[in-house]
């Protein structure tokens, strides 16, 4: 069987990663705007308004990486200068398409570590770049 492209538990561990995400920003005070959000320049895993950034609301575009372990390196660094980039096309399309006067831009990095049979891990980067 051909082993590039089948998806080999991939995408449940990202969609199980994004849900743990989404449970943690709610937890911490933001609505959900936006799940997997598609546009013309690409796709940003979460969208959230966070309120509790003091004086202004801030628009959160959160990247979630998800891994099943840690031990060559954190997900948190796969979010590389290109990914770094596209997501800030996709806000700025975001921001252009959607009532956002006012708004506070913000980019949060998830990390989550699933390993088997342990715990999930997950770390919030708010502001990451």
């Amino acid at each position: 069987m051909w082993p590039f492209g089948a998806d080999r538990g991939h995408g449940r561990i990202g969609r199980r990663g994004e849900a743990l995400a989404r449970r943690h920003l709610k937890r911490r005070g933001m609505k959900i705007l936006a799940r997997n959000y598609r546009c013309p320049v690409g796709e940003a895993d979460l969208i959230a308004l966070d309120r509790s950034s003091g004086r202004y609301e801030t628009l959160v575009f959160a990247e979630v990486k998800t891994r099943s372990c840690d031990h060559y390196t954190d997900p948190e660094f796969a979010v590389d200068a290109d990914k770094r980039r596209r997501l800030r096309k996709i806000a700025d399309y975001y921001l252009n398409t959607h009532d956002a006067d006012g708004l506070a831009v913000r980019f949060d990095i998830v990390a989550v570590v699933m390993p088997d049979g342990e715990k999930p891990r997950l770390k919030h980067i708010p502001d990451a770049f």
